[in-house]
């Protein structure tokens, strides 16, 4: 069950083709299509390098103070600013000013549509608070039963989803909304989200990201969205496609696995996972990424080189996203001085990594 319902087709089998074929059509605009194309492409030469907040602040600067110049930990360190850009629009969905990040939304949308301009591929993931509990994302409290199948918070929720859709509506050039991977509910198999692994039913899960898509592509007419799905690093028994809403509501595959200062751990497992990503990716015909990924503080020597760039360097992802520069004990990027700057400028000079200049070239 789903939050709106489908109109009936006719048993005609010449027109129920065609609707399906308009639906197809419709489903996604012209620089939608353009951008999965585009990821596709990306993937035969190598992988665009992505970063979380990237323009947004860095180490001891934030855009918000310096409003005029379009600054980067990873440009100020390698002379090239990212190919993707990484942003999250928790706190949208409760009408606020900024994010959870304390990021202005009128500056979001700003460096948001000054990265498209620029050639860069932009990827949203939505840290919702948890609306039973009034909590935050990591909340836990079960929530998913009460926004879904007529639940008590169905009505909030979808308002919610409303501020979702006027926001990223509103994200504009020529008066056309942007392109945008919109990563909503991941890491899913975790159990730290509300709408995570023992929070929610694998069933209930389906209906939310169902529903979720429903509202944005039929009530609010989104055609500019690629939906990413990205469980987190698989446990042994994990199944990859335990939470997959299905076909029609997913364009991307994706995978997040984070180098909790265990290199050979991290190794084995974005080797082990990106092979059954890619598998799945191939089957369905659809692009695939390293859609989360990092070492907080960067504290391994030649990380980005010896440890990272050997076990994705032919793997097929389209790009790769690292976590957000926020403090000195949280960052995932090198920045001005830091001991392995070194270390990622020669990673920026290896052959299949991809920056902004080199996706406009």
């Amino acid at each position: 069950m789903s939050f709106s319902c489908k109109n009936d087709l006719s048993n005609d089998a010449n027109k129920k083709s065609l609707v399906e074929e308009m639906d197809t059509i419709e489903r996604r605009s012209r620089a939608a299509e353009n951008l999965l194309i585009k990821l596709q492409d990306l993937s035969k030469k190598g992988f665009a390098i992505g970063h979380q907040d990237a323009t947004s602040y860095g180490l001891n600067w934030r855009h918000l103070d310096s409003p005029d110049s379009i600054k980067s930990d990873v440009a100020k360190v390698s002379g090239k600013f990212p190919a993707v850009y990484g942003f999250d629009i928790g706190h949208i969905e409760l009408g606020r000013t900024h994010n959870l990040d304390s990021v202005p939304f009128d500056v979001m949308r700003q460096l948001m549509i000054d990265a498209y301009k620029k050639g860069g591929i932009i990827t949203v993931s939505w840290h919702a608070d948890n609306l039973t509990s009034k909590g935050n994302s990591w909340d836990k409290t079960p929530t998913v039963s009460d926004l879904i199948n007529d639940g008590k918070l169905q009505q909030t929720y979808t308002l919610w989803v409303k501020r979702v859709a006027d926001f990223l509506k509103s994200v504009q050039v020529d008066n056309e909304p942007i392109p945008v991977i919109f990563r909503p509910f991941h890491e899913m198999n975790g159990s730290w989200f509300w709408w995570g692994e023992g929070n929610c039913s694998v069933e209930d899960y389906k209906v939310l990201w169902q529903g979720t898509v429903d509202l944005l592509r039929e009530t609010h007419g989104l055609n500019n969205l690629l939906y990413a799905y990205s469980p987190n690093k698989l446990n042994p028994n994990d199944d990859y496609m335990k939470y997959y809403p299905g076909d029609d509501y997913v364009d991307v595959f994706g995978i997040d696995i984070y180098d909790f200062k265990n290199s050979e751990d991290y190794i084995h497992s974005v080797v082990h996972d990106l092979a059954i990503v890619k598998k799945v990716a191939q089957e369905k015909q659809k692009p695939y990424a390293f859609t989360e990924t990092g070492l907080e503080t960067l504290s391994t020597p030649n990380w980005f080189t010896e440890v990272l760039y050997p076990n994705i360097e032919n793997t097929g992802v389209s790009w790769i996203l690292f976590w957000r520069n926020a403090r000195v004990d949280h960052h995932y990027m090198p920045y001005e001085g830091h001991p392995i700057s070194e270390d990622f400028r020669a990673f920026e000079a290896l052959p299949k990594t991809l920056f902004l200049e080199d996706l406009t070239n």
